[in-house]
């Protein structure tokens, strides 16, 4: 049962992944939660970091395709400056956003990473549409009201799969870590 919540690899950041690491596992798409992923939940515009980290990708031609349980017009607002595609209304933990995006995209499961911030949606979600999945620390320590039940549950989960060796006790920094 706790292997549904394992990460293929956790780091510290999103901004942390490289284009040579991701071409290095296969991976040609990244899909990407939102809050406290890509950007903090309480601030939309994001950081310069961030829009380095998009530029550096768009560069390297590696698609990031934003996929967020939040409604259209939350995700909209918040990736239109970002100039990124996007799947609302995801779903996750169920496999509803990852599927639209592997059909949209014509992506096949080996192809794919989804990195977000929780383990209860988006690790959950990535193994169980068969792909691969990054598990970040959070953006911010701080969470919106919905969020907070998980975070309870999952810091439970996290200690079971750290004192069971089924993940690490530190966050790495690169996907080799």
């Amino acid at each position: 049962m706790l292997t549904r919540f394992k990460p293929t690899w956790m780091i510290n950041s999103i901004y942390e992944i490289t284009p040579a690491e991701i071409r290095e596992m296969g991976i040609k798409v990244i899909l990407t939660d939102l809050d406290n992923t890509l950007i903090a939940w309480n601030n939309p515009d994001g950081t310069p970091e961030l829009r380095e980290w998009l530029e550096v990708m768009r560069i390297e031609k590696i698609p990031v395709i934003v996929v967020s349980n939040n409604n259209q017009k939350r995700v909209e607002k918040a990736v239109e400056p970002l100039g990124l595609p996007f799947i609302a209304r995801a779903m996750k933990p169920l496999t509803k956003g990852i599927n639209e995006a592997k059909k949209k995209f014509a992506l096949e499961d080996r192809q794919i990473v989804l990195v977000g911030d929780q383990l209860l949606t988006d690790i959950a979600a990535a193994n169980a549409a068969k792909i691969k999945s990054i598990w970040v620390k959070p953006i911010v320590e701080t969470d919106a009201w919905n969020t907070k039940l998980n975070r309870f549950i999952e810091k439970i989960i996290k200690r079971r799969l750290q004192k069971e060796n089924i993940i690490k006790k530190v966050w790495g920094h690169s996907l080799n870590d």
